[in-house]
């Protein structure tokens, strides 16, 4: 029952939402909705419900591993997005409240769905309730990146949803009666059809790795991230590609079960240490700090890309990395939002001396730049430090040479630009030169408290947080030797 409530809530509060006339106080249904849906969610995860073997839906381990790190990270954006929302009051924000709500909710429904069918429709609605948030700022190129997103997305959708027949077909002709459920699936196990389940992998793979953003299918996420307002950057960062992560983690399972762990194995590999290195290389060239902060995206799913290749261990680190990750990125994304309304730009060639313009701001977002670039103590680099030595335990030298080259060009380009932009004059396209921007409370607050969730992370992870990283890593069969 609280499990559905995970996602009737936000999906009343939205109705609420949209029905409720008054523009100042809309807002307000954001940290409300988010505050219960975070407790709900906690209290599943010290409280893990037995889940009916037919169920389509429920709070699995693996749902109970990262969704009360997206409810988390929804209500701390949520806080801000009042504080935003009144600062930019020029915009009417009845649909963006009312997406944002719809989204937490699609959101729960993909990561709890335990059908495949269902997953792939949650997935599809979210695909489209984003859009109208992307678009908020009603600009040219916030409407390219909206189209753009669309049009890559839903490709990407239709693929899973190819993928999604093939997987079905491949328990027809195995004998089995093509239920989509992922329990009954992974119980064919090796009857399910050979080139069916190959060809449903590669779809599904390509399907889903467009949403979670791996490299080469990452073209909408420069222009997606760079034109939308901060939390929905941390939004689409550490919830809809988690989203998507989960959806191939489970997809997976039910390969592996099939006897072809070794083909997932390589694919992932591959796809993670090939999305590492095009992240490094833009990294290493881009001038504008909101595109860095995709591309920074792109390296990290490349990273939870290679720890799900890695077995019991690397799975393990791969989901304290989808916290490590979402946690240091709301920071990122809520900080570097303030900085681009300081500066009225996003270029280096345009801005510098942030750190005298909006310097609490810039301040949070050069600790979130050591942060996401695992240094220590901050969580990433502990998370990171995991799946390194989970791929010397598997004796792959190649893949921890690779990885761990990325990860110095990844931090030598992010440092390039954070510290051009941050140092030097006070110097921005649309502002006289030396104003100082008043920063309220209510947008820096968060972005500090995801910061220190960051560190709290690295420091002293809870243990029920390791026991449903554990439990969710056991319940996906390893790939063979």
């Amino acid at each position: 029952m609280i499990s559905l409530l995970l996602i009737a809530l936000p999906l009343l509060a939205a109705a609420a939402a949209f029905a409720w006339p008054g523009e100042r106080t809309r807002p307000w249904f954001l940290p409300a909705a988010g505050g219960v849906h975070t407790a709900l969610a906690f209290w599943l995860l010290a409280n893990p419900p037995v889940l009916a073997r037919d169920a389509w839906f429920g709070f699995d381990p693996l749902a109970r591993a990262v969704l009360p790190m997206v409810s988390l990270l929804f209500l701390v954006c949520s806080i801000y997005g009042v504080s935003y929302l009144r600062l930019r009051s020029e915009r009417k924000n009845r649909v963006f409240v009312t997406a944002l709500l719809v989204m937490i909710g699609l959101l729960s429904l993909a990561l709890q769905a335990q059908n495949l069918g269902l997953l792939w429709v949650a997935a599809e609605a979210t695909t489209l309730v984003t859009v109208p948030l992307l678009h908020f700022n009603r600009t040219a190129r916030a409407f390219e990146a909206s189209w753009k997103y669309l049009l890559v997305g839903g490709t990407g959708i239709a693929l899973s949803l190819l993928g999604s027949f093939c997987l079905g077909y491949a328990s027809l002709h195995g004998g089995g009666n093509g239920d989509l459920a992922f329990t009954a699936l992974v119980a064919q196990g090796a009857s399910l059809t050979r080139p069916w389940l190959i060809t449903a992998w590669v779809l599904l793979l390509a399907g889903y790795g467009t949403k979670m953003g791996l490299a080469p299918m990452h073209t909408w996420k420069p222009d997606a991230y760079g034109e939308a307002p901060g939390m929905v950057g941390a939004l689409l960062a550490g919830g809809t590609t988690t989203m998507a992560f989960v959806a191939i983690l489970r997809v997976k399972q039910v390969v592996d079960a099939a006897g072809a762990g070794d083909m997932t194995e390589r694919t992932l590999l591959a796809f993670g240490l090939f999305s590492m290195v095009v992240a490094a290389l833009f990294l290493l060239t881009t001038k504008d700090y909101k595109r860095m902060l995709a591309y920074s995206s792109v390296e990290h799913m490349g990273i939870l890309a290679v720890g799900a290749a890695l077995g019991g261990a690397g799975v393990w680190a791969a989901l304290f990395h989808v916290w490590t990750n979402a946690l240091t990125k709301g920071a990122l994304f809520l900080s570097a939002g303030n900085l681009r309304r300081a500066a009225g730009a996003q270029t280096s060639d345009l801005v510098s001396g942030l750190a005298w313009r909006a310097p609490v701001s810039a301040r949070i977002f050069v600790a979130g730049l050591f942060a996401v670039t695992a240094c220590p103590p901050f969580g990433v680099f502990f998370s990171e430090l995991k799946i390194i030595l989970a791929t010397f335990q598997m004796d792959n030298f190649f893949a921890a040479t690779v990885f761990l080259g990325c990860l110095f060009f990844a931090f030598f380009g992010m440092g390039r630009l954070v510290f051009a932009i941050v140092d030097g004059r006070p110097r921005t396209a649309n502002r006289p030169p030396g104003e100082r921007i008043p920063e309220q409370p209510g947008v820096i607050l968060p972005p500090l408290l995801f910061l220190g969730l960051s560190l709290w992370l690295g420091l002293a992870a809870p243990a029920l947080l390791r026991a449903a990283w554990t439990a969710a890593a056991a319940q996906l069969p390893l790939p063979p030797p």
